[in-house]
């Protein structure tokens, strides 16, 4: 089990394998606990809590905890985007479409450097 300094919340997911919304299977992966413990505790806090107010916890981690990526991310950009994603699809795409504009421009000048008379292959095969 890791200290809750070394927690970073960003790595926090519901598990898409997990029996019930994954929440119990993912605060395990996170918190680097076997699964049976942390179903164990939910069980065992249940009486001790009231059992409504421990379903309504639960279903509102299983709510607001996003789910874990289908692929796991390689770097932070990759984390920061699916991040994006799961809040709002509309800014993800809003992301994407900035990036996509911002790598046409960047073929447009290249194009327009290799295009350009310094490159005509032609016009310095004659001129010699």
């Amino acid at each position: 089990m890791r200290h809750l300094s070394e927690l970073d919340w960003q790595k926090l997911y519901r598990s898409r394998s997990g029996m019930v919304l994954g929440v119990c299977k993912g605060l395990a992966t996170f918190l680097d606990v076997p699964t049976g413990a942390v179903r164990l505790a939910v069980v065992a806090l249940a009486p001790f809590t009231g059992l409504w107010p421990m379903i309504a916890a639960y279903l509102i981690a299983g709510f607001v905890i996003k789910p874990e990526p289908v692929l796991a991310p390689d770097s932070d950009e990759e984390r920061a985007f699916y991040d994006d994603y799961v809040a709002s699809r509309t800014n993800a795409l809003a992301r994407v479409k900035r990036r996509f504009e911002q790598l046409e421009r960047r073929v447009r000048r290249l194009e327009d450097h290799v295009t350009s008379r310094e490159y005509d292959f032609d016009r310095r095969l004659h001129r010699s």
